[in-house]
């Protein structure tokens, strides 16, 4: 596939060393590569790893995905592997001065707003995970180079406006985009790239 070879300046995926075709933000960061490798686009359908998720979207708001890689173990070890029933009667004073985490008192708030907020879904007989995958669309973006990725979608702004309305907080609709493609409710492979499909959700 010839284009597999162009530049990735040009946003077109990149073949490794191994022969496989990633998109140019996975070709070259071991980090990165082996996270769009192992986990990006898998289906993420339960409550806590939803949880997880929707906590570390919010946190990259302004900063780069491979911070928050770098950060992750540490903001679970935080936030108690992200169990909202334990993050939802947590303070976040003694947080502030952990510079292994992102130390932004707004974010670090919203973490614990969205477990209160995520155990408010079950009373309405819902849960994250359950309640993020049913603004799954019709169909699937099949874009080829990274320009032709969308940042948003009428069902991420719904989504987004939602969960505003249920109490959460660093949700918005660029940012919902992004947690439906990482967690296999859309499939944003580029065209010709080894992980194309490897989510099973859309044959």
């Amino acid at each position: 596939m010839t284009e597999l070879h162009l530049t990735p300046e040009l946003g077109w995926p990149v073949n490794g060393e191994d022969g496989r075709a990633r998109p140019p933000w996975a070709a070259h960061d071991p980090l990165l590569r082996d996270y769009y490798d192992t986990e990006w686009g898998m289906p993420v359908t339960d409550e806590q790893g939803m949880f997880e998720r929707v906590c570390l979207e919010g946190f990259q708001v302004g900063l780069s995905w491979r911070l928050i890689l770098q950060k992750r173990e540490a903001l679970r070890a935080a936030f108690a592997s992200f169990d909202p029933e334990v993050v939802a009667g947590m303070s976040i004073e003694h947080l502030l001065d952990d510079a292994s985490l992102i130390r932004n008192r707004r974010k670090l708030e919203a973490a614990v707003k969205n477990a209160q907020a995520t155990l408010g879904l079950r009373e309405e007989g819902t849960h994250l995970g359950e309640f993020v995958w049913s603004y799954q669309p019709e169909r699937t973006p099949a874009p080829r180079t990274m320009e032709e990725v969308p940042t948003r979608s009428a069902e991420s702004e719904q989504l987004a406006k939602d969960l505003k309305k249920r109490g959460f907080s660093f949700v918005g609709p660029v940012t919902m985009y992004a947690l439906m493609e990482s967690t296999g409710i859309l499939d944003t492979n580029l065209v010709g790239t080894w992980r194309r499909g490897a989510s099973g959700v859309w044959a």
